[in-house]
């Protein structure tokens, strides 16, 4: 069987340096603020990411961290931004609730048409686009009452998915996309019904394993050709590669400490 040729295309990102990275505070299974973190080594490795990210031929624009938000990090949370529009996220939980500000200025200094959402909506954590339409998570970060205002705004049509694993609060957990029509997702994460869209949407994507999820293996970055996911995900790496994509793997352990990988950390512009 012949592997496919993978294409890459270029992408532009949004990235927030994690000078006040901590693990404060509990807001999914992933975190604990009796653990150790080391702040330096999460720079360390995301500025590997962006290194990365820039080596590809990438652009990456930077928003200015802000002190007492140490989750700004992961700027994928920040909003939705399809063509010029920028729908900025509004937090489920008091302790980001703040970055929302930042975000809304940054997107409003450089010209976007935006929108702050109304209902909890937290950006391309939970809507990943893909094949015309935006994939949108919710059950746990985002309502899915959100979903007319997101397409509204955006005029993007929304497909709903219920995640059902706490493991996976956000879309970005439990689903990655890897080219304009192809996803990997693990099962598991998402409802029965959720599951069967999902099949008849996709029904060639690649279905992954819970020990590649748990690694945070679908938290990954494709621009089509390359894809770049945590280092433990070595079988899905293996997987990525048979079928025509190269794998980059990234140490992103200090940052998976609050939750997050690769894709937390980078909104697509």
């Amino acid at each position: 069987m012949t592997t496919p040729t993978r294409t890459a295309s270029g992408r532009r990102f949004l990235m927030c340096r994690p000078t006040y990275f901590a693990v404060e505070y509990a807001i999914n299974p992933w975190m604990d603020p009796a653990r150790p973190v080391d702040p330096m080594l999460a720079v360390g490795q995301w500025e590997a990411l962006r290194g990365v990210l820039l080596g590809l031929g990438h652009a990456v624009d930077l928003i200015d961290p802000v002190p007492g938000l140490p989750d700004m990090v992961f700027a994928a949370n920040g909003a939705i931004v399809l063509a010029g529009k920028a729908l900025v996220a509004r937090f489920r939980h008091p302790q980001r609730a703040p970055e929302s500000g930042a975000y809304e200025k940054w997107f409003r200094d450089r010209g976007y048409e935006v929108r702050c959402a109304e209902r909890w909506n937290e950006g391309e954590g939970d809507h990943l686009a893909v094949a015309g339409m935006l994939l949108a998570g919710h059950g746990f970060r985002t309502a899915a009452s959100s979903h007319a205002e997101t397409t509204g705004h955006l005029g993007r049509p929304v497909v709903g998915l219920t995640l059902i694993d706490p493991r996976f609060y956000h879309l970005d957990t439990a689903l990655a996309v890897l080219d304009d029509e192809q996803i990997m997702y693990w099962p598991g994460a998402f409802s029965p019904a959720s599951r069967r869209r999902l099949h008849s949407l996709f029904p060639h994507a690649l279905r992954v394993e819970e020990h590649d999820a748990v690694r945070f293996g679908l938290n990954a970055i494709s621009d089509g050709r390359h894809v770049l996911l945590p280092t433990p995900a070595t079988s899905l790496a293996a997987r990525l590669a048979a079928e025509g994509y190269e794998p980059i793997a990234l140490d992103v352990s200090e940052l998976a400490k609050a939750g997050g990988g690769p894709k937390c950390c980078a909104l697509q512009l």
